[in-house]
């Protein structure tokens, strides 16, 4: 037997044994990700067949690296439950796919199977869950741990090896249509996310990959897209090597410690390198300063598109191969590597360096043994009633209530005629975000259908849609008005949609195309990939209709379903109580009915800062310290609402932050010592809630400009009425260090200020001292 087929032999000795037998044009074939997956099969009365095309595909490259997206599902695939691979369906189709190609091909080396899992599995009945922005707004890591660990088992008991998992953009500016894909604007907060999606999907050793509930995680993207100049999707990031290292890597690096298989590149350029090309990103930090031995993956037809700066396919390849780009996706240029090595332009050794790392990883997912999975198993995974109340519980704990005069929420039995109004009421569609395959028929809960559940049995609920997301028809304004005049209470569910149409426009690469400033028909997509605004205000008549019915004087809960942080200048003076739900999934309706109806407690703090206008940007919390208030003068400098804030149905009272120590050398933090910080938390309410302790440091005379406020510890915990507690944090080197003048990560003395508190602008706080050495002197310089 051939050393590479044996189990019973070391992994890097498979590899070598394995590689030492492959023809250049197999080596190629590696790393070619050409096909779109739903092109690789056609549904006929009989079952699926393999096409032509697929077929074709393995042969031109005697065997295939990575197939991209068979399972996938929406409007741009076309694929939808008449034509696609349903869960029970799936492990066959996939062995089908798998089978050929190992009984195809000269070596019968397996193909990876490649799945998109921005917020759950893009695929005919995937776990769908919240948006990462929902996630964010939960500020509970260990509880969307659990939820992707159910996300990989479904997945790879269809058959799929990889998921592919935004993670890793930082949102600082929300015109960009692709805010919905991240934590929210703060590293620390993206950090321990992506830790729990990796430890959730991987599991915690390498060796977990292997297992029949684990996949392998692509973390994207690398980097710094959130920063895109004016908010256009995959625009420059105007930064520098310390934004970079402060902001945009954080997230990437803690991913690395928690063992991500793979990273994929992103479509932006830093400082004029595409990223695609930046060898010293994706060469010099990822692998030799960060010892990553995983794979990096190309965003779709990226490669190609750095023949503006190349002139050829062939130098196109050999620059993204060369700056460290192992597997491409669905582009032209990778497939001219065999023609660039006979051109001088690519050594076989270097195309050698990124066929092991493809092959090291399908040996860890133990491919090369076990390539074939069950062809039951997916129908006893998915759908269990344990999937969809996890779901529901990231829904409940991801909405953030902003404004509650009065106690309006929750809403009594007293409010026994309830109109709910508002084009987001009961569109399931637009409460699910972009990434969202065809959902069966009769799954997911809108909020109408929720609060149906949720509410007394003596309430009598009202619909009227009112208006559009975008549309400026007028034609159901006067239908709205009159429900809420005859209404004690008005539940108004407005906000965004990355709703795609079957009937749509999409770009190479998915992306939705919205013809620009298209006014007679505009589409009701306003978020999502593709989908950019310059106005953060909401769309269409969404202001007009919330004005007329609060003019009708009935008291007005809003409830946004959105996919950014939309302006709300303008907006929340007109409602009692405002509930921030960004896109909760197919179980947001029921979550968002037990929070307006006090059957669950909102407890979600904002994962980014909400704006006043789309004029104030950029107002993330963690800018520069300017040294002074730096002001505008026709509208308040600081967000309407900080990052970091929640309201509950109860009160909470911060004490003194206590130090175990107020001044600590350099020496002993490099020698692993920390200062514990001990707030004391009380419930003063009447109601058990659930609240997020957050600790954010502010750092002065350390020789470079720091910022306002830095997140660097969080913790969420549920108190009864009347219930104190104890909350303790350690800070150390890895909390107090800094990348400094000499763009070292470094602990430097300075002067600290610790905050503890609900959010970033309500702390209270105590001064840490960092001397250079000894004890008991502040020595600073």
């Amino acid at each position: 037997m051939e050393k590479y087929k044996s189990a019973r032999v070391p992994l890097e000795e498979r590899i070598e044994d394995l590689l030492g037998r492959m023809t250049l044009t197999e080596k190629v074939g590696q790393l070619n990700q050409r096909m779109y997956g739903w092109n690789a099969y056609v549904k006929k009365d009989d079952g699926f067949h393999l096409t032509e095309a697929f077929k074709a595909e393995v042969a031109w490259g005697g065997g295939m690296g990575a197939l991209y997206g068979l399972f996938r599902s929406d409007p741009w695939s076309g694929v939808h439950y008449g034509n696609g691979i349903t869960a029970a369906e799936s492990a066959k189709a996939a062995n089908m796919v798998q089978r050929y190609v190992m009984e195809h091909t000269r070596l019968g080396i397996p193909v990876l199977l490649v799945e998109e899992c921005p917020h759950g599995h893009q695929a005919l009945d995937g776990m769908l869950l919240p948006v990462n922005l929902a996630a964010g707004a939960t500020w509970n890591p260990t509880l969307l741990q659990r939820a992707y660990g159910l996300a990989a088992a479904e997945i790879r008991s269809r058959g799929a090896h990889i998921g592919l998992v935004s993670a890793l953009d930082i949102l600082h500016d929300p015109r960009w249509g692709r805010s919905e894909e991240c934590y929210g604007e703060d590293p620390y907060l993206a950090a321990r996310f992506t830790e729990a999606a990796v430890r959730g999907m991987q599991g915690e050793t390498p060796e977990e990959m292997a297992g029949p509930d684990k996949v392998a995680v692509v973390l994207k993207h690398l980097c710094a897209q959130g920063t895109a100049q004016g908010g256009r999707n995959a625009g420059p990031a105007p930064i520098g090597e310390r934004e970079l290292r402060e902001i945009h890597l954080p997230a990437a690096m803690a991913g690395k410690a928690a063992g991500a298989a793979g990273f994929m590149a992103a479509y932006n350029e830093i400082d004029g390198v595409p990223c695609h090309a930046n060898k010293r990103l994706l060469t010099g930090i990822l692998r030799e300063e960060w010892g990553f031995d995983g794979i990096v993956m190309a965003d779709g037809v990226a490669i190609d598109r750095l023949l503006a700066l190349t002139g050829s396919y062939e130098s196109a390849a050999a620059l993204a191969l060369d700056s460290g780009v192992d597997l491409s996706l669905w582009d032209t240029a990778f497939s001219t590597l065999e023609g660039a090595v006979r051109q001088g332009l690519v050594r076989e050794a270097d195309i050698d360096r990124a066929v092991r790392r493809v092959l090291r990883l399908k040996f860890r997912l133990g491919l090369f043994d076990h390539p074939y999975v069950s062809e039951s198993g997916p129908i006893s995974i998915v759908g269990r009633s344990e999937f969809r109340e996890l779901n529901r519980q990231v829904a409940r704990e991801s909405a953030v209530l902003l404004k509650n005069e009065g106690g309006l929420l929750p809403l009594g039995e007293e409010r026994r005629r309830i109109a709910v109004i508002g084009p987001n009421a009961d569109q399931l569609y637009n409460q699910l975000g972009d990434y969202t395959s065809v959902q069966r028929e009769g799954t997911g809960i809108t909020v109408l259908q929720g609060m149906r559940m949720a509410a007394p049995a003596n309430a009598d609920i009202v619909y009227a849609k009112g208006c559009g997301i975008r549309d400026m028809s007028e034609e159901g304004l006067a239908e709205a008005v009159e429900a809420a005049k005859g209404a004690d209470v008005c539940v108004l569910v407005l906000g965004g949609s990355s709703a795609r149409r079957f009937d749509g426009m999409f770009d190479s690469n998915g992306e939705a195309i919205v013809p620009e400033g298209e006014t007679s028909n505009p589409s009701e997509m306003d978020c999502g990939e593709g989908v950019d605004l310059a106005d953060l205000a909401l769309g269409g008549l969404q202001q007009r209709l919330l004005e007329e019915v609060a003019a009708t004087g009935t008291p007005v809960a809003l409830v946004l379903i959105q996919g950014r942080p939309h302006a709300l200048a303008g907006v929340v003076e007109h409602c009692e109580a405002v509930l921030c739900a960004w896109y909760p999934g197919p179980e947001g309706g029921a979550a968002i009915g037990e929070l307006l109806f006090g059957k669950a407690n909102p407890s979600g703090k904002l994962p980014v800062s909400i704006p006043r206008s789309a004029a104030q940007l950029p107002v993330y919390y963690n800018q520069k310290d300017p040294g002074r208030p730096r002001v505008y003068v026709d509208m308040p400098s600081a967000p309407l609402y900080p990052f970091g804030y929640g309201l509950s149905y109860t009160e909470f009272r911060y004490g003194d932050v206590r130090l175990s120590r107020g001044e600590i050398s350099v020496f002993e933090l490099q020698e692993g010592r920390k200062v514990a910080v001990t707030v004391r938390l009380a419930n003063t309410g009447r109601s058990p809630g659930a609240v997020t302790v957050q600790l954010y440091i502010s750092a002065r005379e350390s020789g470079i400009t720091r910022r306002i406020a830095e997140l660097k510890a969080f913790r969420k915990l549920e108190l009864a009425p009347g219930e104190e507690r104890d909350v303790t944090f350690s800070l150390g080197r890895e909390e107090l260090a800094f990348w400094n003048r000499e763009m070292s990560f470094a602990v430097e003395p300075c002067r600290v200020t610790i905050g503890i508190g609900g959010c970033s602008q309500e702390l209270v706080k105590a001064e840490l001292i960092i001397t250079r050495e000894g004890s008991g002197n502040a020595i600073l310089n």
